[in-house]
Parts: C-alpha cells; sequence; structure tokens
C-alpha cells in the first residue's frame, strides 16, 4: 500500500469583501434602513473561499447578503494604489490569525424620500 503524496497546503490569505445586504428581520439595521454595504476582511485559500465563507457566516447572522464585489488581498490592493492604514492592517491580520471573518465598517443605505 502506498500513501498518497500531500498536497502542498495553500495559505490562508486575507481579501476585502465589499458586501451588500438587504432587510432581514433581526438583522440589526437601524429603522429606516433599507440595506447596508459591509466591509469585510476575510481569510481564505482563495477569494471564492473567501466569499462563501462570508456569504455563510452573514446569512448565520441574520442578515440577506445580496452582492458580494472582491478587491483581492492587501498586496494585490497595494499594487493598485489603495492607501491602508495601521487600523485596517492590524484588522486583516486579525482575520489572518483568527481564520476569520471580520466586519470593519457597516454603512446602512436609506431611501431618498
Amino acid at each position: 500500500m502506498t500513501d498518497k503524496p500531500k498536497k502542498p497546503k495553500k495559505p490562508q490569505q486575507v481579501f476585502t469583501l465589499l458586501v451588500q445586504i438587504g432587510r432581514k428581520d433581526g438583522d440589526g439595521l437601524p429603522d429606516g434602513a433599507t440595506g447596508a454595504a459591509l466591509m469585510c476582511f476575510a481569510s481564505g485559500v482563495d477569494e471564492a473561499e473567501a466569499v462563501r465563507e462570508t456569504v455563510a457566516l452573514l446569512k448565520q447572522a441574520d442578515t440577506a447578503p445580496l452582492d458580494v464585489t472582491g478587491y483581492g488581498t492587501l498586496d494585490e490592493r497595494l499594487a493598485e494604489g489603495h492607501e491602508i492604514d495601521g487600523e485596517e492592517r492590524a484588522l486583516m491580520q486579525r482575520a489572518l490569525d483568527e481564520n476569520a471573518v471580520i466586519v470593519a465598517q457597516v454603512t446602512p443605505f436609506f431611501d431618498k424620500d
């Protein structure tokens, strides 16, 4: 019996994701909000895994994810000229260290009447 050679494990990376959510009972958004944008830092071996994990977590948290836009890893964002402050870098590192999804910012949407 021969053992299969183990594939090298892909390292975890942190991806910046912008998730748009709609309204759902118990979502914790302010009264009158029609939804929100969530800036998240999520770990994964690739962006697809980070998106899947983020959407699953947000559904468990009684939110209604509608759309996800990926902005890449720290290195990809820096290469595109994004300015990333120390606080944002610390949250990215925390997402990596804890293999977690960190919601860094919530921006509620309101209808303009």
